[in-house]
C-alpha cells in the first residue's frame, strides 16, 4: 500500500482528504511523522505555496508526500482573497473575521460570482506532479449552514441552492474543488501502483 503524508495541520482538510481517499492509500498526518511546526505559506500564488509545503516535508522526513493550497477567488474583489485566503482578516486563520470581512466587502456588490481553486503538489521521490480542481459559484449575501469550514457558510456552487456549509462531506466532495483536484491525484496514483 502506498503511503502518503498530507502536508496539513487542518484537520477538517484531512477528514475530507482520507473521505476521499478511502482505503486505496494510507495517509498520514504531519503529526503522525512528529512533525509540529507550522510550514511557511510565503509564496504570492496557490501553485507556489503547495509546492514549498510538499518539498519542505520531502526534503525534511524523506518521505513521499502532497500539500494542497486553496483559494477563494472573487470576481468583483479582483480575484481576492486569493492566496491569501486563510489569512485574509489577520494572521490568526481566523475564518469568521475572514467571512466578516468579505461579506462587508460584497456590501452593495451585485455580481457574486467566485470560485475555489485548489491546487496539489504531490511530491514522489522526488518528482512533482502539480494537480488543479476548480468550482464556480456565488458568494451569499449572508451566512448559512453549519457544517463544513473556512468560506463554506457563504460560497454557493453554481447549480445548487444550498451553501457548502449545508451539505453533507460527501455531497461537497463529490463537486468541491479539493475533490476535484484529489480525484486528479488519486487517478495518477493508481498508475503507479
Amino acid at each position: 500500500m502506498i503511503k502518503l503524508v498530507f502536508a496539513t495541520n487542518n484537520k477538517h482538510k484531512l477528514d475530507e482528504i482520507k473521505n476521499l481517499i478511502g482505503n486505496d492509500f494510507k495517509i498520514l498526518s504531519l503529526k503522525e511523522i512528529n512533525c509540529l511546526e507550522d510550514i511557511p505559506e510565503t509564496k504570492n500564488t496557490l501553485e507556489g505555496n503547495a509546492s514549498l509545503k510538499a518539498f519542505y516535508i520531502y526534503n525534511k522526513y524523506k518521505i513521499n508526500c502532497f500539500a494542497d493550497d486553496t483559494g477563494l477567488e472573487i470576481d468583483a474583489l479582483n480575484g481576492r482573497p486569493g492566496v491569501y485566503s486563510a489569512r485574509y482578516a489577520g494572521d490568526e486563520h481566523d475564518f469568521e473575521k475572514n467571512m466578516n470581512k468579505v461579506l462587508k466587502e460584497l456590501q452593495g456588490i451585485t455580481n457574486r460570482k467566485a470560485r475555489f481553486r485548489t491546487v496539489v503538489s504531490l511530491i514522489i521521490n522526488g518528482k512533482e506532479t502539480l494537480f488543479e480542481g476548480i468550482v464556480n459559484g456565488n458568494m451569499l449575501y449572508e451566512k448559512k449552514g453549519e457544517k463544513g469550514f473556512g468560506y463554506d457558510p457563504i460560497f454557493q456552487p453554481k447549480g445548487y441552492k444550498r451553501s457548502f456549509a449545508e451539505m453533507s462531506l460527501d455531497e461537497k466532495n463529490k463537486i468541491s474543488h479539493r475533490g476535484k483536484a484529489i480525484r486528479k491525484l488519486v487517478e495518477y496514483l493508481k498508475k503507479l501502483k
